[in-house]
């Protein structure tokens, strides 16, 4: 039986391996195609794949199956659960993969794009530009079809120029900047404060007008310190949490 093939990752010696190879592999799994086979390599295979020990792949693999992703069985390898369903916090964990991770998983149907001017509240982000290019995506889950989230992507005409619409429906930005555009990041910031749904977002998301929902905020920035691209996501408030992992320094 072939297995299924993760994405590689760069691993940042600054945060826990295996919460790094966690994401990375989640973050596959979500994105998977239909047609990808459901059984994982070993965790020896994974291990090489990954670069790390056998020891700390275990450790990545125990997460994603406490998450209820995968499924071990002894003797016949480890699985991914097809029909789970991905109640998906919204965290804030400290890499590129896990906001890649956060992204995954869903139904995407892209409602817009274009050129615009620069919100007069994205200013401070596009100081040397007048114009962006926005995507307007809807999010829904894949197995029930319900809305989830909508979200708008603020980002650099020159990057747009080299975008796919068909890998936007596909991957979260994201990933198609850093792994198709080839954008060098080096840091995203976080945003996420509750608000009360507008008529846009109660309409796209189907709730109640004034309910509440968390708006997320997040700035990806190249390595000379350049904004790329500004998300605005609004998450129904019924679906998603709000959670912060910490790791204490030694």
């Amino acid at each position: 039986m072939t297995s299924f093939a993760p994405d590689s990752i760069v691993l940042n010696r600054k945060l826990p391996l295996w919460y790094q190879v966690s994401q990375s592999l989640r973050a596959s799994i979500l994105g998977r195609s239909p047609r990808d086979p459901l059984r994982l390599p070993t965790e020896e295979q994974l291990a090489g794949h990954y670069g790390v020990s056998v020891l700390t792949m275990r450790q990545a693999l125990k997460e994603l199956e406490d998450e209820g992703l995968i499924t071990r069985h002894r003797r016949r390898g480890t699985f991914i659960e097809p029909d789970v369903r991905r109640a998906t916090p919204v965290r804030l964990l400290g890499s590129v993969d896990a906001i890649v991770a956060q992204q995954s998983g869903m139904t995407t149907e892209l409602l817009d794009h274009g050129p615009a001017s620069v919100p007069p509240e994205l200013a401070e982000h596009f100081p040397d530009l007048a114009e962006v290019a926005t995507y307007h995506r809807l999010r829904s889950d894949e197995k029930t079809g319900e809305p989830t989230n909508h979200a708008r992507n603020h980002i650099r005409p020159e990057l747009a120029a080299r975008l796919d619409l068909d890998d936007l429906i596909r991957w979260p930005m994201t990933k198609v900047l850093r792994d198709v555009v080839g954008a060098d990041i080096s840091r995203i910031t976080d945003t996420v404060e509750a608000r009360l749904a507008d008529p846009e977002t109660a309409r796209l998301l189907q709730v109640p007008l004034l309910s509440p929902i968390l708006h997320y905020t997040g700035i990806t920035y190249d390595t000379q310190g350049r904004v790329l691209d500004v998300a605005v996501i609004h998450y129904r408030g019924d679906r998603f949490s709000f959670s912060v992992t910490l790791d204490a320094a030694n």
